[in-house]
């Protein structure tokens, strides 16, 4: 082997599935890629504090590598509980090794400890890949939505998306 030779290891990390923490607030804009949600994730994370939401992460030595938000139905929503996930992402160097099945799988446990029945997910149109993984962890599509939404990004400037989507649910047994 010379010093020009590719040469390969495997390097085992231990991934931890948990709530985030303050400290992961500016972790989670991903070396900037993020930045411009740094509001929204501050949001978020007050509403984790009042039980409201739950952001959970995919921790690999002290950093999210993954992450999905989750928001519950509030008391006054009907007798049908429904939580919606979103801002669900695994970094792509992690993608493909059942990361984010697995944060899917945390989710779901902690909406059935809350005794939510569903889990409601949007994916935009343009991301297949996405949509056949919800739909093998038993989501359905159920409706089409717009995706219109807007947002003050890092900058306090007001950004407009558009992003249309399918929306998905499953049904979620309560632990």
């Amino acid at each position: 082997m010379t010093a020009l030779e590719p040469t390969s290891i495997i390097v085992p990390l231990p991934i931890t599935l948990r709530a985030a923490t303050q400290h992961d607030l500016p972790k989670l804009e991903w070396y900037g890629q993020y930045a411009h949600f740094r509001h929204l994730f501050r949001r978020a994370f007050r509403e984790q504090q009042l039980g409201r939401r739950s952001i959970l992460v995919a921790d690999c030595n002290q950093f999210p590598i993954g992450c999905l938000f989750v928001q519950f139905a509030r008391a006054d929503d009907g007798p049908i509980k429904r939580a919606y996930l979103y801002s669900f992402r695994v970094m792509e160097m992690f993608r493909g090794q059942g990361i984010g099945t697995r944060l899917l799988s945390y989710a779901e446990t902690i909406i059935g400890q809350r005794s939510h029945t569903w889990a409601l997910i949007s994916v935009a149109k343009d991301n297949p890949a996405a949509r056949r993984l919800y739909e093998r962890l038993g989501y359905r599509v159920y409706a089409e939505d717009e995706g219109r939404w807007h947002y003050v990004d890092h900058r306090g400037n007001l950004r407009y998306v558009h992003e249309p989507c399918w929306m998905l649910q499953k049904p979620i047994l309560m632990g």
